[in-house]
């Protein structure tokens, strides 16, 4: 009987796969991805399959957007060749990419497509335009893609990491794009925290301009209390008070 139960269970999981259906991603563990607002712009908090944003509706941008990477959701059959960008009928006034057209930005996800190929919704909801933020072709070519190919490298090596951007508001007045009665707040720049757990813990930020020169990533490197006090937001607060004092002061790329 036991032989027959795991014979079963195989082709189960043969069938499972031939359709194309893939286990549901692993449950956050103590939730680290969880942030806080410190100060006063609303957030709408949008929970998808594979990530968090908290958006704002009047800025049409997401403040923060939150998801851990696994070494295996670096890997994944599923493509973006065929993906369109669309609005989000969750919120109000939603954006399109209509907002976007001649704006001279590109449309750039905050947690991007490439880690999410290991599931078909997890790709199709990056593309969501409450994922999306106004950014600068060059350093959504270049630096920025340089960032996240990092992270992945960092998932395989360290078997998981947590992680969290978004757009980083200097000052009160900000560009925005779109026709009158639809603008999108353009950021001045954005940010990206990263945290590990296991034996060493050890957690670093970067902070990119949002401009199309490049900017070598060892100039980018902030601790995520720097960034928490430019950003208003609590990054791992669901840590034990001692690992988030020690993590979120120390940023060296050497660690990692």
């Amino acid at each position: 009987m036991k032989r027959i139960n795991i014979l079963i269970a195989g082709l189960l999981m043969l069938s499972m796969q031939a359709c194309g259906q893939q286990p549901k991603p692993v449950t956050q563990q103590a939730d680290y991805c969880t942030v806080k607002f410190t100060f006063s712009k609303s957030a709408k908090l949008l929970k998808r399959y594979a990530y968090r944003s908290w958006y704002n509706e009047s800025m049409r941008i997401p403040l923060a957007v939150s998801w851990f990477l696994t070494g295996d959701h670096t890997r994944g059959n599923n493509q973006r060749r065929n993906q369109q960008f669309h609005p989000d009928t969750d919120v109000k006034n939603p954006t399109t990419t209509q907002d976007y057209i001649q704006s001279g930005y590109d449309r750039g996800h905050m947690c991007p497509a490439g880690d999410n190929k290991w599931n078909q919704q997890a790709l199709d909801e990056t593309f969501l335009m409450t994922n999306i933020c106004p950014q600068n072709h060059n350093l959504n070519k270049h630096d920025w893609n340089d960032l996240e190919l990092l992270c992945r490298q960092w998932a395989r090596k360290y078997g998981k990491v947590y992680i969290v951007c978004g757009p980083l508001l200097r000052g009160s007045q900000h560009e925005q794009i779109g026709p009158r009665s639809r603008r999108v707040t353009v950021p001045e720049a954005f940010y990206k925290v990263v945290l590990r757990m296991g034996k060493n813990p050890a957690a670093i930020g970067f902070i990119y301009d949002n401009k199309g020169q490049r900017q070598p990533m060892k100039q980018a490197v902030r601790s995520v209390d720097e960034i928490e006090k430019l950003t208003g937001i609590d990054f791992f607060h669901q840590l034990d008070d001692r690992t988030e004092s020690a993590v979120e002061a120390r940023a060296d790329l050497a660690d990692w």
